[in-house]
This record gives structure tokens, sequence and C-alpha cells, in this order.
């Protein structure tokens, strides 16, 4: 099976880069020239990494929908308990391949567009805002966009060195496809080069639409090296690979399922009960919040089917891996690296044999997402076989 899997991740990898040589735009290839259609910017300032790479997909489409090129803005790392504490901004390239988005539209890194074209053609006292009209009604003269207030939209745009001189509001439009004539003729490039927006143009939990653009997301190529190291370090395989969501802010968002506040759409679950509001399964508190019962059930049994000979296990909280090793009573090796960075565990679970996740986790879909790419199986707890209620689940 890891031979397969290797195959098939390096087949995607090559189809991928084969279409850039395709490519007329030479955005990777020598010096920036400016895009005369125009450019998309926004600050990825929903939520942690699953949420901004939900938005990242529908961002993508949304500048493709208008013809602009997308300033890829860095990743948003919360330091909330680490000295300085402060957020970090790392570059998409240092996770992912920047040139493999091209294949499907054309990009440049924010970094690279403040450095080479922005102090020629987006200079000081030339750069608008556009933000929503209910968006200005949190600024005090109630029509500025509030770009730079509070954590963490300021820290970003200071990060790229950005202070706004004016704002263009608008209401009756949204980011989908039905309103791309109205975006086209209310901003056309000539007037309106660069649409800074506050937030992502982009829909939570990710379009239906859109989760088919995660092929172009592809890691990096020290995050692979680095990944490929730990696997045959740490691992054997087969492996299982679980993502344990259940801290107490998850405790505490699961609730709301339990008291009745959310239903069967809520957060990230359209990847497992379905997006279609009126079709959608049941879900339920396992589905969410999966209790230490759960937990054992559905690693015993992927466990036992894969013929797994380690357990792999990402969580931000406790790992239960004293209670998971005594479950398969010491015959398979279970490992949890708490690793530096989170993407390292969505690496490592991203290419195991199987993969158990949460159903209403962005962390957790962003691992399904790219297992889908390189058809690996993915099961959820509560959820054994994808799109089908287990037996006997209650609310």
């Amino acid at each position: 099976m890891a031979v397969k899997q290797q195959a098939r991740h390096a087949l995607t990898v090559t189809a991928l880069l084969f279409a850039l040589l395709l490519l007329p735009w030479g955005t990777f290839a020598g010096e920036l020239t400016w895009d005369p259609s125009g450019y998309v910017l926004y600050c990825p300032c929903m939520g942690r990494f699953g949420n901004q790479a939900d938005h990242f997909l529908g961002s993508l489409a949304f500048a493709k929908m208008l013809n602009r090129t997308l300033a890829v803005p860095p990743w948003i790392v919360y330091r909330h308990n680490t000295p300085p504490f402060t957020n970090m901004h790392v570059p998409y390239s240092e996770f992912f391949q920047l040139e493999v988005l091209s294949a499907y539209h054309r990009v440049v890194s924010l970094e690279d567009f403040m450095e080479k074209l922005a102090p020629k053609h987006w200079s000081p006292g030339q750069r608008t805002a556009y933000c929503f009209e209910t968006a200005a009604q949190r600024s005090s003269d109630k029509k500025s966009c509030p770009m730079k207030d509070g954590n963490p939209f300021g820290p970003f745009w200071d990060n790229v060195g950005v202070d706004f001189d004016a704002s263009v509001l608008y209401a009756g439009i949204s980011f989908s496809a039905h309103h791309q004539a109205q975006w086209m003729k209310r901003f056309p490039p000539p007037e309106h080069p660069v649409l800074a927006l506050p937030g992502a143009p982009a829909q939570f939990p990710v379009a239906e639409e859109h989760v088919r653009l995660q092929r172009f997301v592809v890691w990096s190529n020290t995050m692979m090296e680095e990944g490929e190291k730990l696997v045959a370090s740490l691992l054997t395989r087969p492996y299982v690979g679980i993502h344990l969501r259940i801290g107490i802010d998850w405790q505490n968002a699961c609730k709301m399922l339990k008291s009745g506040e959310a239903g069967p759409h809520f957060m990230a679950s359209p990847q497992c009960v379905g997006y279609n509001r009126q079709k959608a399964l049941p879900l339920t508190m396992n589905m969410c919040l999966p209790e230490l019962g759960e937990i054992r059930r559905a690693v015993k049994l992927w466990a036992e089917r894969t013929s797994a000979r380690s357990v792999y296990i990402a969580t931000d909280s406790e790992s239960h891996s004293g209670e998971i090793e005594k479950l398969l009573m010491g015959k398979v090796k279970v490992v949890s690296l708490n690793p530096d960075s989170a993407q390292m565990d969505l690496y490592i679970l991203g290419r195991a044999d199987h993969f158990i996740g949460n159903c209403v986790s962005s962390f957790s879909a962003f691992v399904k997402r790219e297992r889908d790419v390189h058809s690996l199986p993915t099961s959820f707890f509560g959820m054994d076989e994808p799109g089908v209620s287990n037996p006997k689940e209650e609310l």
C-alpha cells in the first residue's frame, strides 16, 4: 500500500508541474510584471490553520472568477501560550509550493507583491480598502473599513507595511459566482486595480464546488522531506492516523450541538453529513466530541481492518496514547509527536494508510481533502463509512 501511495502522490505532483510548463504567463520565470487585470488581497483573519485553508480555496476561486491575480497571504500562526505571544506570519511557500497554484490561476506571494510591485503601482497614499457597508459600521466614523481594528487584523497588515488611505463600501453583493458580473462591472481593474479586503472573499466551510482545488495545494519539498523522515523513523506501515479534537474550547463548541443551538451543518461537518441541508445526515455528539469509548472502538476497528503496526495521534489535548496502547495489547506502536508545527501533524495524517478524523473540524477536513486527491481512505469518529450513519448513534 505504501508503494501505491507514493506512486499516486508522484503522479499528481508530476501532472501539476507539467501543467505549469503550458502556462503563457511567467509569474515565476524572471522579474515580476504588473498584471493589468488587477489583484486581490485579503487578510486570512478567521480562525487557525484549518479555517484559513478553507478560506484560501474559496479566495483562489474568487480571484479566478474576477480574472485577477491573487496575492497569496502568509498563514497566521497564533502563539497564545508561547513567548513572545505574538502572531507569526508564515509565507505560503514555507508549507506549500506556490508555483503549483499557477496550474489553476495566476498568483504571487503577498510578500513579493509588496516588495516588488506595490512601491510603483500601489504606493502609500493610493491604498484603498474595500468592505461591506455592514463592516464599516464597526468603525468610529461608520464609513471606513475597519481593516486594522484589533488582532489579527492590525498585526497582519503591519507585518507587510500597509496603512489604508481610503475606503470603498459595497452592499447587495456576495463572493459567489452568481455575482461575478456585478463585481466586474462595479470594480473594473483600470479604476480599481487592487481589491484589498478585510477578510477572505470566501465562505466557511469551503464551498462544495471549491473542494476540488485542494489538488493544487502541494506540500513544499522541505515539508515532504522532513515528513517522510519522521514517518520512516517513528512509524511502521501500515499505520492508522487519528485526529483527536477534544480540547476545552472544542468541548464548549460541541455543547451547542447537545443543546440544539447547532444542527447537522456545524462548522466543517458538511464533509461527512453532506452539503445538501435538506438531505444532511444527523450530526451526533460522537462525531463532534468523541468519548473515550468511541475513540477506543474506532481505533480498534481500523487497526484490525488495516492490520496496522502503528497508530499516529494528532491532538489538541490528551492523546490517550496509554489507553490505546493497552487496547491494542502492546502489539501496535502508538506515537503522538506534538510537533512545533501543526502542519507536520497534517502531513503525517495525510500519508497514513487509514485516517480517522473529526467530522466537525476544519483541521480534519484539510486532511480528508488531501487524502481524497490521492484516493486514500478516511473515516470519522461516529461514522465508519463516509456518508453512512453508524447504527445506534444518539444525538
